[in-house]
């Protein structure tokens, strides 16, 4: 058949929408996805949502403790089998913690704190955050890591009541704020975002924005809007951001991205058309590209890297042809 042209005109790079991501996280030559869900959405802990309310939620179970700093990076070892979180042993559930749940009679808690060469006594290898080290992680360590990281997140961002502005008080091991004044109680919240795998059976169209490394290109995203469901807003968005109209828009799956604090529903949908028309407010380039471009290296310089919901959803569908 014949295959109309993909691209784009150059963008006018639009001023930032959020801060540049780093080649660091984004690196080239990643391996492809492997696991049935997103690899953020693994977990293999109990988030323990009863034992919040207790006095002590670590009902008396050693806690193990993890340390974040501000920049939201924690203390890793390296082992032979890849990264782990260095965790400081306590015996007690401390004052200043946020309670994550428990796995094998073990409460584990995230505290905010400063950098350290050493852990409890134990050297550590250096800080990383989820970005760059979630897809490394055993699925314990990576369900605790973005439980700390977007609880962590709601709490500096949220320090005061939107009710009268009134400066909280942290109740329930840090899963609820209480306005002083009112009694009102504020809780962690989320908030949805879609992002869409656009075929037209033999293509899928990918794009990127101004502040990704070069030559990184992704699926299409973007946030509900209220009063919408996420199939709308598929259709919304990338009616948007590349003036493309589509059909048959299907959940693939979901996954947390805190940050500072979305859960990504993964589709796919496919194009009625092919003309592209790119809002380069929203994007800087949009181009189609064959399976066989993304399998052999001939497409973008770097795929999505594996903790990103976007690699499941193109892995699954280089899967399917």
């Amino acid at each position: 058949m014949s295959v109309p042209p993909g691209g784009s005109t150059p963008a006018d790079n639009p001023p930032p929408s959020e801060l540049p991501v780093d080649v660091a996280v984004w690196p080239e030559h990643t391996p492809a996805t492997t696991d049935d869900v997103p690899v953020l959405s693994r977990v293999g802990h109990d988030r323990g949502h009863l034992d919040r309310s207790l006095d002590d939620p670590a009902r008396g179970r050693p806690v193990r403790v993890l340390v974040m700093d501000e920049r939201r990076q924690v203390p890793v070892r390296e082992t032979a089998t890849g990264p782990e979180l260095l965790w400081d042993q306590r015996a007690r559930f401390p004052g200043d913690g946020i309670y994550l749940g428990h796995a094998d009679e073990v409460a584990y808690a995230v505290v905010r704190g400063e950098r350290t060469l050493s852990i409890g006594g134990a050297p550590v290898d250096g800080w990383s955050g989820l970005r760059e080290i979630g897809s490394d992680l055993g699925d314990r360590d990576a369900g605790l890591l973005a439980q700390a990281t977007g609880i962590v997140e709601w709490h500096e961002r949220n320090r005061f009541s939107p009710y009268t502005g009134a400066a909280t008080v942290v109740e329930k091991a840090g899963w609820t704020q209480r306005d002083p004044t009112t009694g009102q109680e504020v809780f962690p919240r989320t908030d949805p975002a879609v992002i869409m795998l656009v075929h037209d059976g033999d293509r899928v169209l990918l794009g990127r924005q101004a502040v990704w490394p070069p030559g990184r290109f992704s699926i299409l995203a973007g946030f509900v809007e209220p009063g919408e469901s996420a199939e709308a807003a598929v259709a919304r968005e990338v009616a948007e951001e590349v003036g493309i109209e589509v059909t048959d828009v299907r959940y693939v799956g979901s996954q947390p991205w805190p940050f500072p604090q979305s859960l990504m529903l993964g589709f796919t949908a496919r194009a009625v058309g092919t003309q592209l028309r790119v809002d380069h407010d929203e994007i800087e380039e949009a181009r189609w590209f064959t399976r066989e471009e993304l399998r052999s290296g001939a497409g973008p310089a770097a795929l999505p890297p594996p903790v990103s919901i976007a690699r499941h959803i193109i892995d699954g569908w280089l899967s399917e042809g």
